[in-house]
């Protein structure tokens, strides 16, 4: 692991292990992941704000007035935003996605669940949703919570990651192997 990934991680580790524990005695688990959720889709849509959590250009106090504006206007639990602005004034943001991805995980340990990342060419339906689920839980033994995305680029298929394993069944996958298979023959 890269010095500059280990210090996140690290970092992460240890403001996500005070916050679950915040959040585990209040009992609100629940409101937690809502607002990992609402957060991780606020990284991934907003430019603007992945950029103010990893550029140095922003003063400590931009960093804690901007968090403290998106922890209002996203209604964060008081634990949540407390953690933002204390990032903020620790210069430490730049750990947020990690924090993130930490806290989900301890929030699926604790329920006894497993996060599968789903990637599909399109969106699933409902119906599907549930099939999938039931058969990686057949697999895993755990119950299992999808965070899907769309990526129209895999053509078709999807892209399912349970922990450190990874099953690619997409068209993209396939013909990028039938690509290779061709060069080896001629």
């Amino acid at each position: 692991m890269s010095e500059p990934a280990s210090i996140s991680s690290g970092i992460a580790e240890r403001y996500a292990t005070a916050v679950f524990e915040l959040a585990s005695e209040d009992k609100a688990l629940d409101a937690l992941e809502t607002d990992i959720d609402a957060l991780s889709d606020a990284l991934e849509a907003s430019d603007a704000l992945r950029d103010v959590i990893a550029s140095p250009v922003y003063s400590r106090t931009d960093q804690e007035r901007a968090m403290a504006a998106l922890a209002g206007r996203m209604g964060l639990s008081r634990t949540v935003a407390n953690t933002l602005a204390l990032m903020a004034r620790k210069r430490r943001l730049f750990a947020l996605p990690q924090l993130l991805a930490v806290l989900r995980r301890r929030i699926a340990e604790a329920r006894g669940e497993i996060t599968a990342e789903v990637t599909a060419a399109k969106a699933l339906t409902k119906a599907q949703a549930e099939e999938l689920s039931k058969v990686i839980k057949a697999s895993v033994g755990k119950d299992v919570k999808l965070r899907t995305t769309v990526d129209d680029s895999l053509i078709g298929g999807l892209v399912v990651e349970v922990g450190s394993k990874m099953i690619d069944t997409s068209i993209r996958s396939r013909l990028a192997a039938l690509r290779n298979t061709m060069k080896e023959v001629g």
